[in-house]
């Protein structure tokens, strides 16, 4: 996923501001900057976006597409995320 990949995503899921991504993946409002620029403001380096990200964005997708939950709550969005992970990675 491109740095304008991830912002378009962001706008089409509805997120109003970077800091409702950011509670709804569990990262900083700092690294979503990092993602939607694709450059760390210290030294201009390439950021990837690591894959786990960008899982991380499905599942939220998945989530509000199935009208489960809504971007007006990324808190709840992140922990149905991580009982998804959870459920996915448990056998049987």
């Amino acid at each position: 996923m491109s740095p304008e990949q991830f912002k378009a995503w962001r706008k089409a899921m509805g997120f109003k501001s970077q800091s409702a991504v950011a509670e709804a993946l569990g990262v900083s409002k700092g690294t979503i900057e990092l993602y939607e620029t694709g450059r760390r403001r210290d030294n201009g380096l390439p950021v990837t976006i690591p894959d786990s990200i960008i899982l991380a964005c499905a599942a939220v997708q998945l989530a509000v597409q199935r009208g489960k939950l809504s971007v007006d709550n990324p808190k709840a969005l992140r922990e149905w995320a991580y009982d998804l992970i959870e459920h996915v990675g448990s056998p049987g």
